[in-house]
């Protein structure tokens, strides 16, 4: 294991799971996320400045309220309509429903709920309004390459699972 412990311009790899309110796993990532530490990269709940002095190998638990991971939950992202009103391609549970305002923005919407004759979708993140702990395992830590900061992390082609992680 190196000496290095992470401060700006190191590169630094890590793995983590997002664990729920009841300390359920509901995200693993075991192929190491790397980014250079003082570059523009930012992970949810200040996961990055919580790993700051930290050596390859350790590990850091990060306590993370909504505010700091996927916002509150806003009531007025959620829709309910009677089932027959919606197309039959999107009456299924996790179906994903693209939605435009008045603005031309588009937004994602996931179908949360199909009861008693009406359909539910949610345009918030399915993490939104909880509180989370991140447990982050230390895998790499090294002297960043020049340029490495342009191709790591947010930078970084996306991995699977939820890219807002990232």
């Amino acid at each position: 294991m190196s000496d290095d412990i992470i401060k700006p311009g190191k590169y630094v790899a890590l793995t983590y799971g997002i664990e729920d309110e009841a300390g359920q796993v509901i995200e693993q990532h075991d192929i190491p996320l790397g980014f250079v530490y003082g570059s523009d990269t930012e992970l949810i709940g200040d996961m990055d400045k919580a790993v700051a002095g930290k050596r390859a190998g350790d590990e850091v638990v990060v306590h993370v309220p909504p505010e700091k991971g996927f916002g509150e939950h806003d009531p007025s992202l959620t829709f309910t309509d009677e089932i027959d009103n919606v197309p039959p391609q999107f009456r299924e549970l996790g179906a994903e429903v693209q939605m435009q305002n008045e603005e031309g923005e588009m937004k994602t919407f996931f179908v949360t709920r199909i009861e008693d004759g009406y359909l539910t979708v949610d345009g918030n993140h399915p993490l939104a309004g909880k509180d989370l702990t991140v447990r982050v395992k230390i895998t790499e830590v090294r002297d960043a390459k020049p340029g490495e900061e342009q191709v790591s992390g947010i930078h970084a082609v996306e991995m699977p699972g939820h890219p807002t992680l990232n």
